[in-house]
């Protein structure tokens, strides 16, 4: 039985920079990735190459059927010093637009994805409120040069994470561990969403605005309904409050997160699947957060990441499968959802973890950069093209 898709339903796939460029050398991850004190699995070194490989590899994703790709740009390229702008990188991340144009496929752009200069760091990073006018100058010059084929813009990517697993887990750069840092880069975050939102939307072209925030399907172990409403109230809702009113949201999800009474998530549980990364094989997440984040905001939402790490590829079909059931559900029920990107288009550099799990719909080969499209690349490029799941 086929699964239907409104007209006009945008199918896309996503990468970041630092995941799939190589090279990225002057951000705060390069520095974490070759900390010997951080958890990182590798140094991301010369990833995918995409930074030189991307005519290929946009022709491909056209070729396989993909309507849009959702990138980032790379700040620490465009602004290496302070106030310093390369129109060398900024015409680069011209061409990329022009390029996915030319392919028949929207750019979609995401000005900030978990990397930041160093320069910029150095001076206290997301702690700063001088961060979030920086990042909003940085967003006014990039739009500027990059002009109007721009089809949609995110601002930040998962700024909630970026606050949690940097400032309060110590798993991300600066490696913070305290409550303190956790609330103060969070505000930090907010404002520069509102800043860059506002510059984005002074520029040219008249693509939609938005944040993109990572979601889970939030649970509470027996006793533990209070503490998992505070958890997910400053993991999820302060973010989704600081967007109501833009263009759109974007909501991307992976699992569940089963909270405990200390108010921390729980094991994967007895009997339930995990991923490469780790945690519960949970697709129904999609279907949980896209109504949520409608409800939160009473934006349109898009998903703009949702995937599967595994080395089995039947996996990646079959989770991707009952998330897409999941969101014709909502749209059944009047939820207001406008597109899906899969996560991720390659197999590419996942931060801390390196490059042992797997989300991509095209395999790389690590040493000659070759491309091999899986199964599941063919099948979801003929979703895209069909406009339905059978």
């Amino acid at each position: 039985m086929a699964i239907e898709f409104p007209e006009g339903f945008v199918w896309g796939t996503a990468a970041a920079a630092h995941q799939v460029e190589g090279g990225n050398w002057n951000n705060d991850w390069w520095a974490w990735e070759h900390n010997p004190d951080s958890p990182c699995k590798e140094p991301s070194g010369d990833a995918c190459d995409h930074f030189w490989r991307y005519p290929q590899d946009i022709a491909l994703l056209s070729e396989l059927g993909f309507g849009a790709y959702r990138f980032s740009l790379e700040w620490s390229r465009i602004e290496p010093e302070d106030g310093e702008f390369s129109r060398n990188a900024l015409d680069h991340y011209k061409r990329m637009v022009h390029t996915c144009r030319d392919n028949g496929v929207l750019p979609v752009l995401t000005y900030h994805h978990f990397t930041t200069p160093r320069w910029l760091a150095d001076r206290g990073g997301w702690l700063e409120d001088e961060t979030a006018d920086r990042f909003a100058r940085f967003c006014e010059v990039s739009v500027a040069h990059l002009g109007d084929e721009v089809a949609m813009s995110c601002t930040l990517n998962e700024p909630n994470v970026v606050a949690l697993m940097g400032y309060l887990l110590g798993e991300f750069p600066p490696g913070g561990k305290d409550f303190e840092g956790f609330n103060r880069s969070s505000a930090v975050l907010q404002r520069a969403h509102r800043l860059s939102y506002d510059a984005i939307k002074a520029g040219p072209g008249s693509g939609p605005v938005g944040m993109t925030l990572s979601m889970a399907d939030f649970q509470a172990a027996e006793g533990a309904e209070e503490t998992m409403n505070g958890a997910r109230a400053v993991i999820e809702d302060v973010w989704l409050e600081n967007c109501r009113g833009d263009d759109f949201i974007g909501a991307q999800m992976y699992t569940r997160l089963l909270i405990g009474t200390s108010g921390m998530p729980l094991p994967p549980q007895p009997g339930v699947e995990t991923t490469l990364m780790g945690y519960e094989f949970w697709p129904h997440s999609c279907e949980v957060t896209v109504r949520r984040a409608a409800a939160m905001t009473g934006c349109p939402v898009y998903v703009t990441e949702n995937g599967i790490g595994t080395a089995d590829d039947a996996d990646r079909v079959r989770y991707v499968t009952e998330a897409l059931e999941g969101v014709r559900r909502c749209l059944d029920d009047g939820v207001d959802v406008r597109g899906y990107f899969y996560w991720s288009c390659l197999d590419n550099f996942e931060w801390a973890y390196g490059y042992g799990p797997t989300f991509g719909l095209i395999a790389v080969d690590r040493d000659t950069q070759a491309r091999t499209v899986k199964p599941s690349g063919h099948w979801m490029g003929e979703i895209a093209r069909a406009n339905r799941l059978v």
